[in-house]
């Protein structure tokens, strides 16, 4: 058993039970090839539960800093996550990205950029436009539904593939394609609340 799936299932059977965790969606998920799921981001807890949810592994990029301590960067990288400097253009954070779908993995993004403090859904980065348009990978939205603190169940939903041919076949911008993949999510959140 690798350590990514050792930690997957330690995780899993603390914060099921915790947050009553229901998930939706997953068949949307495709069993193989290049994905990428595009989140909502409410809590620190967010890479936790899109990575015990989706059925399949997932590689996440983390702010820089947490790879700084020499034993948490040893278990960041052992359960998929890799360095990203925030705020700048970091070449070696989007060509191992670009890396994880050329190899026919799972990327996880927070298109957001950062924890929205009131849960409405913020302007998504370019970022996540450039990884669709720059590869082949199925885009899948994601909503995180609730609240880490409510007695009610956190729902995780995954929706229907984004129609991304259209979008790559005309060149259209990173930030137009983001624009579409948070549209996407907003709609997954407004039915799903």
């Amino acid at each position: 058993m690798s350590l990514y799936t050792f930690a997957k299932n330690v995780c899993a059977a603390i914060f099921y039970p915790k947050y009553k965790i229901k998930v939706e969606g997953k068949e949307n998920v495709p069993d193989q090839g290049p994905v990428l799921i595009c989140s909502n981001h409410i809590s620190n807890y967010d890479p936790i539960v899109v990575g015990i949810t989706a059925p399949r592994d997932i590689y996440f990029m983390a702010k820089e800093e947490l790879f700084e301590k020499k034993a948490l960067g040893w278990l960041l990288r052992k359960i998929h996550a890799f360095p990203v400097k925030r705020g700048m253009k970091d070449r070696e954070a989007l060509r191992k990205a670009l890396g994880v779908l050329k190899d026919q993995n799972v990327l996880g993004l927070f298109p957001e950029g950062t924890r929205s403090k009131t849960g409405e859904l913020k302007k998504g980065l370019a970022g996540a436009g450039f990884f669709a348009l720059r590869s082949e990978a199925t885009v899948i939205p994601c909503a995180i539904i609730g609240s880490y603190k409510s007695k009610e169940p956190l729902r995780v939903v995954y929706g229907k593939p984004v129609p991304m041919a259209e979008l790559r076949e005309r060149k259209a911008s990173s930030q137009e394609v983001t624009d579409v993949i948070m549209g996407d999510i907003q709609k997954l959140l407004d039915h799903n609340r």
